[in-house]
């Protein structure tokens, strides 16, 4: 075993007393050492319970015969963090948490490992860790939130953000937003609509490091704990046949993960993510890839925000497994993909049933007959920009409009409460980039107000930032190249006219490649906003939205 370096041989005497320190009995220095790496926190609504989950990991692990010892990962909650400067610590959390999950994993030579993450940047940071370490790895989230109800209608954290705009606009009360606030988020568990950590736990399924249901089974369900326990089993079956992650993150699983995405309706940050995970594995996937996938695949769920059903109403449908039995009747999966089950994609569906066709449409009968996510590109963005177009309102899939210019998110949201945005604009939110935020803000707080301000149907945004999962509307985010390497979008000026047009994937600005020539020539670089500290560090080394904004060693870059 691989944890015999630091248990086994004459060497190894000082590292025996320090098991010993820590109570490990001989018998348990015999066992494989698996890591159960907690995200556990009381910061996090989606992480409070994880400590439960945690001790059904060890048991399971114990029962299969293992020896589980459970480690740290971070987290950050998006929702808390939202709207401020401790949204710059977001995105760049996931490196941290693959970096640290590496680390622990590595120092300590563990044999296998269980991941038990849920919200936002947890799930790809741990799925980053296990490519790099490549023991047999399994995932095991903390599970959803169950839906809010406010005034006799299911509600999600969007609906709460949704609000703010509403009460700004007097369309509703204090008292509404009151109980927006008490009834919104009810239970532990991360937020109940398709955000961004439910899509990254349910493409866990769909790439095959988690088990049935990891994406769906509701945080306060007791199935949830049972899942748990049978991780611990699955990881140690897995250990004993030899089966890691790179055994299952390939090629074909990655397009398994981007069909399935299409197909739910995922948060834009996924295309941050699974390019992310696969660079790990040296597969290079740029976001132009969304198109084939969104064109070949229909999208059968509208779960918040781009419809009114929730997480726990996917479960009881069936969850990822009968949204992956509606693709396989198309043959647009590859089915003999490995999975931590030991068993293929194939096998692992051959008896899934769609229990519910309102929350999971028959492939014959989707929502829409292309995917939830669209790639458009033109003159502001030569690298392109991701939408949600499930998330669209019919009638601004085409947009053309005066651009409002903003420099940061904080001048926006200002605007957009002051009333100073109208029907037909298209708001422009620059230097939010990776590099430029840094960190790549998140702008539900600007797509929530323009909803909340009734400017849903009549206004546009575009940023180099990026989006919640929360957000809806047209909202074009990872605009690339970025406003702060000099990206077209930092050529925009006030009133010029720009055209969103989503069936066919452009994105422009009406001003003649001259005009924009010139305009580069007096362009000068902003000075950095943060210049020490872990932000500066990850300015230094973050590539585009684009490319995942993965990090790579300064002098590198291709």
């Amino acid at each position: 075993m691989r944890s015999d370096t630091v248990r086994k041989g004459l060497q190894q005497a000082p590292h025996r007393s320090l098991w010993n320190a820590l109570g490990v009995t001989k018998e348990e220095m015999d066992k494989p050492l698996v890591a159960v790496v907690s995200s556990w926190n009381e910061i996090i609504p989606g992480h409070m319970g994880l400590d439960k989950i945690a001790e059904a990991v060890k048991m399971g692990v114990a029962e299969a015969g293992g020896f589980p010892v459970i480690v740290p990962a971070i987290a950050v909650c998006d929702g808390i963090a939202m709207g401020h400067q401790g949204m710059k610590y977001s995105l760049v959390s996931r490196d941290l948490i693959a970096d640290s999950t590496e680390t622990l994993v590595q120092a300590h030579q563990f044999d296998a490992m269980v991941c038990i993450p849920n919200c936002d940047k947890s799930v790809p940071g741990m799925l980053m860790a296990a490519a790099r370490c490549n023991i047999p790895t399994v995932f095991v989230s903390g599970g959803p939130m169950l839906a809010g109800h406010v005034q006799g209608m299911r509600t999600s954290l969007s609906s709460i953000f949704e609000a703010v705009g509403q009460r700004q606009a007097e369309t509703i009360t204090e008292e509404d937003l009151e109980e927006f606030e008490e009834y919104g988020c009810p239970t532990c568990g991360s937020c109940s609509g398709m955000y961004t950590a439910n899509s990254m736990n349910c493409l866990t399924e769909a790439i095959g490091m988690g088990l049935r249901c990891n994406g769906t089974i509701p945080a306060v369900y007791s199935a949830r704990l049972r899942l748990a326990k049978k991780a611990g089993y699955a990881v140690m079956d897995m250990l004993k046949k030899d089966i890691r992650p790179r055994d299952i993150i390939n090629q074909k699983s990655i397009e398994n993960a981007l069909t399935v995405d299409m197909a739910l309706g995922c948060s834009t940050n996924t295309m941050l993510h699974l390019p992310a995970i696969a660079h790990e594995v040296g597969i290079d996937l740029n976001m132009e890839v969304i198109n084939k996938y969104s064109a070949r695949t229909p999208n059968l769920c509208h779960l918040a925000p781009a419809g009114h059903t929730y997480m726990e109403q996917l479960n009881e449908a069936g969850g990822v497994y009968a949204v992956m039995k509606e693709l396989s009747k198309k043959n647009l999966l590859n089915l003999d993909c490995m999975t931590v089950t030991g068993k293929s994609i194939g096998e692992n569906i051959e008896r899934i049933n769609n229990k519910n066709p309102e929350v999971i449409r028959p492939i014959d009968q989707p929502f829409m007959p292309t995917g939830g996510l669209a790639f458009l590109s033109g003159n502001i963005a030569p690298e392109g920009g991701v939408v949600k177009q499930s998330a669209v309102a019919p009638e601004m899939l085409v947009h053309e409009g005066p651009a409002r210019v903003f420099d940061c998110e904080d001048d926006a949201i200002s605007a957009i409460l002051g009333g100073k945005i109208h029907e037909g604009d298209v708001v422009v939110i620059r230097y939010e980039g990776p590099k430029g935020g840094p960190g790549m803000r998140e702008m539900l707080n600007p797509t929530s107000a323009i909803i909340g301000m009734g400017l849903g149907s009549s206004v546009a945004l575009i940023t180099d930032g990026r989006f919640s999962g929360a957000s809806r509307g047209a909202a074009i985010g990872h605009v690339s190249p970025e406003a702060a390497v000099g990206g077209p979008i930092a050529l925009i000026e006030e009133g010029d006219r720009i055209t969103v047009d989503i069936p066919n994937k452009s994105l422009s600005v009406a001003v003649s490649d001259e005009e924009l020539a010139a305009r580069r020539k007096n362009w000068k670089p902003r000075k950095p906003r943060i210049t020490t500290g872990y932000l500066a560090r990850y300015a230094a080394m973050v590539t585009s939205g684009s490319k995942g904004a993965v990090l790579q060693v300064p002098g590198t870059e291709e």
